[in-house]
């Protein structure tokens, strides 16, 4: 897992508003909104968690991207929700539910699913290989990202944090 962060998982850092602090837009920071998509049984699943992500962006005030640092924050966000949801797919029995929730720091995605195994990325990455970057990507992109199994011991949530545009 990534250990680019500071800070624990799910603590998001110390709130802005001192010096320097920058007031956004009420439509660009919503704050602890949280966007849920069943997707058990589901056909097409990676495209409707894309479809699905995308729309939330534009609602929270990612899209249509004002910068070319805004457009890159909400494409990586939906790489991030392709991977996740494909990884489920592939080795987990099939995504159970897409969580989107973000903050005026974070956005975190989370992809339930009822399979065992614990996705971790490649080792050794082998770059010119179809195949198995999934993770590899996900580490890359985001400010933290991990595994937290089901209390009931069926399935697990695969979570990821990605940073808000600023």
């Amino acid at each position: 897992m990534s250990t680019t962060r500071p800070y624990p998982p799910g603590d998001l850092g110390p709130e802005s508003g001192g010096a320097g602090a920058s007031a956004a837009p009420a439509a660009a920071t919503p704050v602890g909104q949280i966007r849920r998509l069943r997707l058990a049984g589901t056909r097409g699943a990676v495209a409707r968690g894309r479809d699905f992500a995308r729309e939330a962006l534009h609602d929270w005030g990612w899209l249509p991207a004002a910068s070319a640092d805004r457009r890159a924050a909400a494409e990586d966000v939906l790489l991030v929700v392709s991977e996740l949801v494909t990884n489920a797919c592939l080795h987990a029995e099939g995504p159970e539910e897409l969580r989107l929730r973000c903050t005026a720091k974070v956005l975190r995605l989370e992809v339930s699913d009822l399979g065992a195994g614990s996705p971790s990325p490649r080792s050794p990455h082998r770059p010119g290989r179809p195949g198995g970057h999934g993770m590899f990507i996900v580490q890359r992109l985001c400010l933290d990202w991990g595994v937290v199994r089901h209390a009931d011991g069926a399935g697990k949530t695969v979570w990821a944090e990605l940073a808000a545009p600023s």
